[in-house]
C-alpha cells in the first residue's frame, strides 16, 4: 500500500441531495481492472492511455446523491488505479475521466459525463429512458465538435462493487457434447412473462427462469442447453425511447460483466448465479448469447456511455479521419478487438462469465466483426481467435458463431476455425425452400441433412459445428413461416421497411390468420415438417423457444423493440399446441435413441469392406438416385437409409422418406438389410403420428403413401 495517500474534498453537483465529502485514498494495485473486494476496502483500476485524470464518484446506498469523489492517485502502465479503505459490497460509484477532447484525432473525454467503469459487475438499474438525454458528450444533437458540458450523474446508471462469494455447492458443468446437445434459444423475460405456474413477482427474471415449472418445460422437450439472448447490461436506443419502446432482445450492450438489472427480481448477480445452479442440477447448460462486436454509445452523434469517454481511439475502430466511426454491425459503431486493451477486456469478460458465474459457453452475435485484424480483414490469425484458442478457460467451453456482418467479406459460413461451431444460415434457407417446393434444391438439401459437409469438412471440423436452425429471435417464428408470405412490421413504427423481406416463407394459401380447415392442417403438418426434419439432420438442432407451444408474433419478422405480448410467450394460447408439444419430446427422444441420426462423423455414401453404405439416396421407386433425377428441378421426393451398422455405436437403421411436392408420393421401400427386421413407421407428419415403440410394420420392397408436403421417420432394428 502507497505511503502517499490522497485525500480530496470536493463540490459533487450531483444532483439534489450532494455533498461535499473526503475520502482517504491509496495508490492500490493496477490488477485486476475494475473494483474489488480486498483488506477491508475496494480496489479500483481503470484502463485509459490518454486520461490526464480519473476521479472515482461515490454515491450513497440509495444510488441517489454524490458523497465523495477521488482522484485515482496512481498511473501504471496506463492503468489508473487507488484503493479506498473501509468500502464494502453494495459500495456505488462511477468515474469520469479528464482529458482531451478532439474529436478530429479521436479522443471524445468528457469529465462531465459520469461513466460506467467497464469492468463493473453490476449496475444499479437498467440503463433507459430518462438517462439518454443526459448521455451525450456532445454540444447537441447534429454536432460534435464542441463537448456538452450538463452533469449526467442525476440520470445514470451507478456501478456497484460486488462480493463473489457464492455457495456453488456440488455444482458441475453437464457437459454435454454438442453431438448430443439439443440447443433452446430464448429470452428470459419472454419465456416466463406469462406464465402462471411462476410467482409474479419472479416472472421475466433469472429467478423465473430458475423456476420448477420453467425447468419442467424444458426437461420435459429435452433441451440439452438453453441459449440466452442477451443478459449483459444493455441501453435502450433513443429512437426507441422517444417512441415508447424499448430494446427487447438486449442486443445493445454497454456492460460486459454485468447481467441487465431488469431480469433481476432482487439478488443481482446471486440470483444469476442461483439460476446457473438449479439448470445445471436439472442437466441443462447455460449458453449466452454475447455481443461483443459493438456497444450501445453509437456512431459519432451517440452518448458517452463508458468507452467514448474513457479511452475512445483504444475500445473502437476509427475511419481514417479519427471522426467517424467503423461500422461492420449496422449499429454505428465496432469494437477494436486488435487492441490489447480491448482484447484483454473482451477475454477478461468471457471468462469472468465462465469461472465466476459457470456457463458453459457462448454464441456471439455478428462473429466476424470481432475475428478481424487490425486492418479490417477477417482471419483465422485474428488477435481474439487467437487468444481464445491458446486461452486455458475459453478453448473448453463451447463457441459459437453467428459467421456474419455487414463488413467487407463479412458473410463467414464456414469460415470459423476448427473449436468452432457456426450458426449455419445456409441449412435454414435451404430447408425452408425445400419445404415450399421450391425447384433444384434437392443437393443442397441432402448435403444439409447430412451435417453440411460441404461447409465444414474442408476445415477439419465435424457435423457438430454445424448449428441448425429453421427459425431463430431474428425472423418469422415457426408458427408464421407457415402462416405469413409477407412481414408485418407496423408496430415497429418503421413504416415496415425494417426485417428481412426475403423470408423463404409460405402461408399455405392464405395470409395471416384463417378459419380454413385446409389451410390450417397444411400448416400444422409444415411445422411438424420442419421440426422433423431439424431434428434428424447431422448437426446441431437449435430451437426457437415457443415454436413447441405455436407462439406467433402475428407476422412480425423483427420484433426487437416489442416487449410485450407479441413476444412473450402465451402459454395460455400453448394449451391450444399440446399435440406439437408432444411431438417435439418424441422427436427428441428419438433422436436420443438412435445413434445414427447423431453421429458427429461424416457420410461417405460408399461401400465398406462388409458391402454397407453409411447413407444410401432413393428415389420413389426403391432404386438408387439417378445422376438425372439429382439434376432435375421438378424432383421434390427423396429418401435416406441410414444404416446402423456403420456407426461407432452400432444400432438401428434409420429410413427418411421426403415429400416436398404438391401430390401424394407412393415410396417403394430400399431392400431390407440382411439380418434387419421389417421397417417400423415411427413418424408420418402428414398424420401427427409418432409411435413410442414399434410402430406400423412395413416389408422392404413394400409401399409407403405420403401425403403432399410431409416426411416419414421408419426405423429397423437389428435382430
Amino acid at each position: 500500500m502507497s505511503s502517499n495517500p490522497t485525500v480530496l474534498a470536493v463540490a459533487t453537483g450531483g444532483g439534489e441531495g450532494s455533498h461535499a465529502s473526503s475520502r482517504h485514498c491509496d495508490s492500490g494495485r493496477p490488477w485486476p481492472l475494475g473494483a474489488t473486494l480486498r483488506d477491508g476496502g475496494v480496489n479500483f483500476a481503470i484502463f485509459s492511455s490518454i486520461a490526464e485524470k480519473v476521479e472515482l464518484c461515490l454515491f450513497d446506498a440509495a444510488g441517489d446523491a454524490e458523497v465523495a469523489r477521488i482522484a485515482l492517485p496512481r498511473r501504471s502502465d496506463n492503468i489508473w488505479h487507488g484503493f479506498v479503505p473501509g468500502l464494502a459490497a453494495g459500495a456505488r460509484y462511477g468515474i469520469r475521466v479528464h482529458g482531451p477532447y478532439d474529436p478530429d484525432s479521436g479522443p471524445r473525454c468528457n469529465p462531465a459525463k459520469l461513466l460506467i467503469d467497464p469492468y463493473a459487475r453490476a449496475l444499479d438499474r437498467p440503463l433507459r429512458g430518462a438517462a439518454w438525454q443526459y448521455a451525450y458528450g456532445l454540444e447537441s444533437g447534429k454536432r460534435d465538435l464542441k463537448p456538452n458540458a450538463e452533469d449526467n450523474a442525476q440520470h445514470a446508471a451507478r456501478c456497484v462493487v460486488v462480493d463473489p462469494a457464492f455457495d456453488w455447492g456440488d455444482d458441475r458443468p453437464p457437459a454435454t457434447a454438442l453431438a448430443r446437445s439439443v440447443f433452446y434459444e430464448v429470452h428470459v423475460k419472454g419465456f416466463t412473462q406469462q406464465l402462471e405456474a411462476v410467482p409474479e413477482q419472479l416472472r421475466g427474471t433469472f429467478a423465473g427462469m430458475a423456476s420448477d415449472a420453467a425447468i419442467a418445460h424444458l426437461k420435459r422437450i429435452g433441451v440439452t442447453a438453453v441459449e440466452l439472448l442477451p443478459v449483459q447490461a444493455f441501453n435502450d436506443e433513443r429512437r426507441l425511447v422517444d417512441l415508447g419502446l424499448g430494446n427487447y432482445w438486449g442486443y445493445n450492450t454497454i456492460g460486459f460483466f454485468a447481467p441487465d438489472a431488469r431480469y433481476c427480481a432482487q439478488q443481482g448477480i446471486d440470483e444469476f448465479k442461483q439460476m446457473v445452479k438449479a439448470l445445471h442440477a436439472a442437466g441443462i447448460e447455460v449458453i449466452l448469447d454475447v455481443v461483443y462486436n459493438h456497444t450501445a454509445e453509437g456512431n459519432h452523434l451517440g452518448p458517452t456511455l463508458c468507452f467514448k469517454g474513457i479511452d475512445n481511439g483504444a475500445y473502437y475502430r476509427l475511419t481514417e479521419d479519427r471522426r467517424h466511426y467503423i461500422d461492420y454491425t449496422g449499429t454505428g459503431n465496432t469494437l477494436d478487438t486488435s487492441h490489447p486493451a480491448t482484447l484483454r477486456l473482451v477475454l477478461d469478460s468471457l471468462r469472468y462469465w465462465v469461472e465466476e458465474m459457470h456457463v458453459d459457453g457462448f454464441r456471439f452475435d455478428l462473429a466476424p466483426a470481432i475475428a478481424r485484424d487490425a486492418a479490417g480483414a477477417f482471419d483465422h490469425r485474428a488477435p481474439f481467435l487467437s487468444a481464445v484458442a491458446q486461452d486455458p478457460v475459453l478453448c473448453r467451453v463451447k463457441l459459437i458463431a453467428e459467421p456474419w456482418d455487414i463488413g467487407e467479406n463479412g458473410y463467414q459460413v464456414g469460415g470459423f476455425p476448427v473449436g468452432w461451431a457456426e450458426w449455419n444460415g445456409r441449412y435454414r434457407d435451404t430447408v425452408r425452400d425445400f419445404w415450399r417446393s421450391s425447384e433444384g434444391v434437392l443437393r443442397d438439401f441432402a448435403a444439409r441433412l447430412c451435417g453440411s459437409a460441404d461447409i465444414y469438412a474442408p476445415s477439419g471440423r465435424p457435423p457438430s459445428a454445424s448449428v441448425n436452425c429453421v427459425t431463430v429471435h431474428d425472423g418469422f417464428t415457426l408458427n408464421d413461416l407457415v402462416s405469413y408470405d409477407e412481414k408485418s412490421n407496423d408496430a415497429n413504427a418503421e413504416e415496415n421497411r425494417d426485417g428481412e423481406s426475403h423470408n423463404r416463407s409460405w402461408n399455405c394459401g392464405a395470409e395471416g390468420a384463417t378459419s380454413d380447415a385446409e389451410v390450417l392442417a397444411l400448416r400444422e403438418r409444415q411445422k411438424r415438417n420442419f421440426l422433423a426434419t431439424l431434428l434428424v439432420s447431422r448437426g446441431v438442432p437449435l430451437l426457437l423457444a415457443g415454436d413447441e407451444l405455436g407462439r406467433t408474433q402475428g407476422g412480425n419478422n423483427n420484433a426487437y423493440c416489442q416487449d410485450n405480448p407479441v413476444s412473450w410467450i402465451d402459454w395460455e394460447r400453448a394449451r391450444d399446441h399440446e399435440a406439437l408439444t408432444g411431438f417435439v419430446q418424441a422427436l427428441v427422444g428419438l433422436r436420443n435413441a438412435l445413434p445414427v441420426l447423431r453421429q458427429d462423423s461424416w457420410l461417405s455414401g460408399v461401400e465398406n469392406e462388409h458391402g454397407v453404405r453409411d447413407i444410401g439416396w432413393f428415389s420413389v421407386w426403391g432404386q438408387d438416385m439417378t445422376q438425372d433425377e439429382w439434376d432435375d428441378p421438378a424432383v421434390r421426393c427423396i429418401a435416406a437409409l441410414l444404416d446402423g451398422r456403420c456407426c461407432s455405436e452400432p444400432g438401428p437403421s434409420v429410413l427418411l422418406a421426403f415429400n416436398a411436392s404438391t401430390d401424394d408420393a407412393t415410396f417403394t421401400l430400399p431392400p431390407q438389410a440382411e439380418g434387419c427386421q421389417p421397417w417400423q413407421l415411427r413418424v408420418d407428419t402428414a398424420r401427427g403420428h409418432f409411435s413410442a415403440d414399434a410402430g406400423e410394420a412395413v416389408d422392404a420392397g413394400g409401399q409407403l403413401t405420403l401425403q403432399s408436403h410431409s416426411m416419414a421417420v421408419l426405423v429397423q432394428p437389428v435382430v
